[in-house]
């Protein structure tokens, strides 16, 4: 179906060589479980909606891996796309907008246009009914032509304060029937003051059921759930050791690179805790101290999550650390003193208050116009002493931008002489010789969705835990 702007229950996972590709080498019982959860529906028709179509995440992001998940053939093998903005575009001036991102190859051309066809776009104001009258007309005619109800998903690729009344707009007038299902997908939207936070959280938990509900956290996204899981739970060597009792600290730290964020933290529309902080490293602390789930499903995961932040112990001013870069001649940079409350870098001491983690300290760092961009989790175990030698052991886990485990130790150099030297052992998900590339995260975000999957994704409650540590 091709139209232009003018309007004129889970299933079995087929047997696609495509879907394993992507899943990490780890042949351990709990890696299985992770990678099969979920179905994607082959037999219904979907359609896709993207709200702010004409904006950057669109056309950056979210249209660039749709078709590649179209081209990997990763999608439902039905599924239309429409792009929605108030915007007067038509839809070939649209995709001459995100083409570019989308590296399309010049074997790959006769695809492209394959996919191009399955686009459309509607102009339509986002506080009018007129617009999401004529999204249902499109949805009406997949489904006629079908002759099956289709299932709808919506990404809300807008700012946050708009949200309540484009989701208000969904629910009156795009819904199903509750003959097939629809799913929202809201962007970020931890970086809101408290009480924006609640009305939003409320309203989306009014209109909606928690399983139409699909908060993006793109750290989540990044592979670390299945990675963390395996690592603690599929291997007995460090689910022995993952206590008080072995681990000295717990290091988890974001480093940015890039000063781009400057413009937009001198007028408050970025702030590094709530932003970074309690939404991303909050995220993955839960997941490093996390006891073992009663199961693999969502809620199962997210439940003890949960528990683990509310564990946390109330941080005081003394275990902050707060600053803001300057130039080399000490002037303010980018003009950030204008916002002096704004930091561009904090630290923060966290301490779990229960049996496994009583006494270890988790070191929470971020920080723009750094030395590098990297994420990554170091655990470092307690010394061990023997005589005047001390030894070490440092587990670390690379989140961003590559995807490794490394294990620091020491061992003897062979000789006449009994010394010690540091090694490490590595294993790289990256690797030169992998056959297959690796999911960006917002391929993994649409697969998951259309699968029903949310343990990569953030649950209501993890995010009034998270809310009540910023302010």
């Amino acid at each position: 179906v091709y139209i232009e702007k003018d309007c004129s229950a889970e299933m079995t996972i087929p047997p696609d060589a495509q879907a394993a590709k992507s899943r990490h080498p780890m042949q351990c019982q709990i890696g299985r479980q992770i990678a099969l959860q979920g179905a994607v529906d082959d037999y219904r028709p979907h359609v896709v909606v993207i709200f702010g179509a004409s904006g950057n995440l669109a056309k950056r992001r979210i249209f660039p891996t749709l078709w590649r998940l179209f081209r990997d053939d990763l999608l439902p093998k039905k599924v239309n796309f429409v792009g929605y903005a108030w915007s007067s575009l038509t839809m070939l001036q649209l995709a001459q907008s995100f083409e570019k991102y989308c590296e399309v190859k010049y074997t790959e051309k006769e695809l492209f246009v394959r996919f191009m066809k399955k686009c459309a776009y509607i102009q339509g104001s986002y506080n009018e009914t007129s617009g999401y009258k004529c999204l249902q007309k499109i949805v009406n005619v997949v489904q006629a032509d079908a002759d099956i109800p289709v299932n709808r998903l919506f990404y809300l690729a807008l700012p946050p304060s708009m949200f309540v009344e484009v989701t208000a707009q969904i629910k009156e007038h795009c819904m199903d029937e509750g003959d097939s299902w629809s799913r929202i997908i809201v962007e970020n939207i931890s970086g809101l003051e408290t009480k924006s936070n609640v009305i939003l959280s409320d309203h989306l938990a009014h209109m909606f059921k928690p399983n139409q509900i699909y908060r993006v956290n793109h750290y989540l996204c990044k592979d670390i759930v299945p990675t963390f899981l395996i690592l603690r739970f599929g291997n007995a060597l460090f689910d022995a050791s993952w206590n008080r009792n072995s681990i000295e600290s717990v290091a988890i730290m974001h480093k940015e690179k890039s000063d781009m964020t400057a413009s937009s933290a001198c007028t408050g529309q970025y702030d590094i805790i709530r932003d970074i902080m309690s939404n991303h490293l909050l995220q993955i602390l839960s997941l490093v101290a996390i006891e073992q789930p009663a199961s693999l499903c969502a809620d199962d995961v997210r439940d003890e999550k949960v528990k683990v932040m509310k564990a946390i112990g109330e941080i005081s001013t003394q275990d902050v650390v707060l600053g803001q870069y300057q130039t080399e001649n000490g002037s303010a940079k980018n003009g950030f003193l204008v916002n002096r409350n704004m930091p561009t870098f904090a630290q923060a001491v966290v301490r779990i208050k229960n049996d496994r983690w009583d006494g270890v300290p988790f070191i929470l760092s971020s920080g723009t116009a750094m030395n590098e961009t990297s994420i990554e989790v170091r655990v470092l175990f307690k010394p061990i002493k023997e005589g005047d030698k001390v030894t070490r052991v440092e587990l670390v886990i690379g989140v961003h931008p590559n995807d490794i485990v490394r294990l620091k130790m020491q061992t003897e150099i062979s000789g006449m002489e009994a010394m010690i030297e540091d090694a490490e052992l590595n294993v790289n998900y990256a690797r030169e010789d992998k056959i297959t590339r690796s999911q960006e995260p917002y391929e993994r975000l649409f697969i998951d969705v259309f699968k029903g999957s949310q343990i990569n994704l953030v649950r209501e409650d993890e995010l009034n835990c998270a809310w009540r540590y910023v302010h």
